[in-house]
């Protein structure tokens, strides 16, 4: 069976394995488990804190850390932080963001972005790994015993590709990655939200990481997460709110932007600041840069000014996450706030203001609340938990290309997962034995206007007049919201088995401007839309009236043959002019001229099968 796999869902686990959760953060990272005796999720610590920093650094041995970090300022160029925003992506994809990096990243081509550290080049999946093999030893040494089946987290907005590289960062840890989980459903879960099965509730998560924002809209019900809507911004996080800082603090003590020593020593502090603004109305530091000691100081006022864009943003997502929903804010009953930024005042302040009418859940710790979510999933995969099921949804349709190139969905944006859909097509032409099959991913008509995420080949059709194959279509996309594609020609029972994983994934602009190009575009697409079915239609009439023409020519009288090719020509004419009204006017006169030669055919043909039979 024909198959674009990017990631498989594993089967659950006996009850005697641990199983923990991870939350790969592009800032820190945590690791959770439940307790034996309770059942309650719990961060599992190094040296006191749950916190690891996502940060590495490549001296005479590798450094995960809290160690990596105290090397940025040092060794900058060897010291790598941020990896999480290079997963699944390609050198094109990060063009507008390479200057915000402080270490090499390799052009490729159209391959995944590598990262050059002294003379070796790594991926961004070998990076996580590093990350992720440094949290499997934290937990093996403090629960006393083997951990290879985990949960990982990911941004609600992250699609096929950057998943997969999540899923194979986890398998090159030793890791078997049971199941990948949005972030936002994982933060429900370990609020308990709907665990009274008499409440049901409608709530968002406001989910402002280091370096991806999320919003998210769920129906919990009776143990059931329903998500009914994402969106987000995978270049928006508290990253940004840091860099910010720093060009503030770079304009105002005209210092050099391409020191990149001094500007890791800026953003560690930029960091701080941020912090202590939460509690405090000014945060100031001094910090010696060679021969001259400079303050750094920035006022709560000052801060929320340079927020001022970067939560505008949010809330353009919160918008559209509300509008794909179909909701108001005033439906909304609860916010559940996760990542670390959500502790800034001006943050809890926008919040408020937009959900004016909804309770700001804020209890947990908003930088562990996705590792204990991620916990009590692994719990249940565990089957240590009967009363809860998520269902998540994908973010962008999913289709393949039809005649004329047209995008036909077989999954819609916004669809429940895992969910399955079949559908049959068939050949246009006659005697084809291979059929192209592109698959897309986008929300416009036509296929030009989306992103491919790969094709295969179905060899080997009986050859048989076009229409009578039927080639059966199968899209499924399994619970960690990764696509799976199948196709057989049922009358024969060829199948192709093709396994393929997409090169690179969506940048995070053609994310927004697919959403926001469907809406714009929407009537020019549908204008579009029905003309190229006309168009494909007439195209298909013309080819069978010809052939018609040539397979019975006994029926036909040179002036039948002239009219019926001035039919021709006026439908090609008005397929040249691209006018919808004027092809089904030509089409319809086409087909009532045509009718009777199509009746004496049958009636030839008929009689021919019945030649020395006899009726009784």
């Amino acid at each position: 069976m024909a198959k674009i796999s990017i990631n498989l869902t594993s089967g659950t686990v006996a009850k005697d394995n641990t199983v923990i959760g991870i939350d790969l953060g592009t800032t820190n990272s945590l690791i959770a488990t439940v307790r034996e005796s309770d059942r309650q999720p719990y961060c599992i610590t190094k040296d006191d804190d749950s916190i690891i920093p996502s940060a590495l650094y490549f001296g005479e041995q590798i450094q995960v850390g809290k160690k990596a970090i105290e090397m940025l300022v040092e060794e900058p160029e060897n010291t790598i932080y941020s990896i999480k925003r290079l997963l699944g992506k390609s050198y094109q994809d990060l063009e507008n963001h390479n200057h915000k990096l402080n270490y090499t990243i390799i052009d490729e081509e159209d391959k995944l972005v590598k990262v050059r550290i002294g003379n070796k080049s790594y991926s961004p999946v070998e990076l996580s790994s590093y990350i992720l093999k440094e949290l499997k030893t934290v937990a093996e040494n403090k629960l006393g015993s083997t951990v290879s089946k985990v949960v990982i987290t990911v941004p609600a907005y992250f699609n096929d590709s950057q998943r997969q590289a999540t899923r194979d960062a986890g398998k090159l840890a030793g890791l078997d990655v049971l199941r990948i989980i949005n972030e936002p459903t994982a933060a429900s879960l370990a609020y308990g939200i709907g665990q009274n099965t008499d409440e049901p509730k409608t709530v968002a998560v406001y989910d402002l990481g280091g370096g991806t924002f999320d919003i998210s809209i769920l129906n919990i019900h009776a143990g059931i997460f329903e998500v009914l809507s994402t969106n987000g911004d995978t270049y928006l996080g508290g990253d940004d709110i840091d860099k910010k800082i720093v060009e503030f603090w770079l304009t105002k003590n005209q210092l050099d932007p391409n020191n990149s020593s001094e500007n890791q020593l800026l953003r560690l502090t930029a960091e701080k600041a941020k912090k202590e603004l939460s509690s405090l109305e000014t945060s100031s530091t001094y910090i010696d840069l060679g021969e001259k000691q400079i303050e750094l100081f920035l006022s709560r006022v000052q801060l929320n000014e340079l927020l001022i864009p970067l939560l505008r943003k949010t809330m353009d997502c919160c918008q559209s996450a509300l509008r794909d929903a179909e909701l108001k804010a005033t439906d909304i009953d609860e916010i559940v706030l996760v990542g670390g930024s959500t502790r800034i005042p001006a943050v809890k302040n926008a919040i408020h203001h937009f959900f004016y009418s909804a309770k700001i859940n804020d209890t947990l710790n908003p930088d562990e609340v996705v590792a204990l979510g991620a916990a009590i999933e692994a719990d249940i995969l565990a089957g240590n938990r009967k009363d809860m099921l998520l269902l998540d949804v994908t973010p962008l349709s999913l289709g393949i290309e039809t005649l004329g190139g047209l995008m036909d969905v077989l999954i819609p944006r916004n669809t429940k997962i895992p969910t399955k859909l079949r559908k049959e097509y068939t050949t246009s032409v006659d005697g084809q034995v291979n059929l192209l099959i592109n698959i897309y991913q986008g929300e416009r008509e036509l296929v030009a206007d989306n992103r491919k995420l790969g094709e295969f080949i179905l060899k080997g059709i009986p050859a048989m007049p076009a229409g009578l194959p039927k080639i059966a279509m199968t899209f499924m996309l399994n619970a960690d919201g990764i696509l799976q594609v199948s196709a057989e020609e049922t009358r024969s029972g060829v199948k192709q088995t093709v396994e393929m994983t997409p090169q690179y994934g969506l940048t995070d602009d053609e994310i927004k401007n697919m959403l926001s190009n469907s809406i714009l575009h929407a009537q020019s697409d549908i204008d579009m839309r029905s003309f190229v079915e006309s168009k494909t239609e007439a195209e298909q009439l013309i080819y069978a009236t010809q052939k018609f023409m040539r397979d019975h020519t006994d029926l036909l009288l040179v002036e039948n043959i002239d009219i019926i090719n001035g039919y021709i020509r006026a439908i090609q004419n008005a397929i040249d002019a691209k006018n919808r009204d004027a092809i089904i006017t030509h089409m319809e006169s086409l087909n009532m001229y045509s009718r009777e030669f199509a009746e004496k055919a049958m009636d030839k043909n008929i009689a021919k099968a019945l030649q020395g039979k006899k009726i009784e």
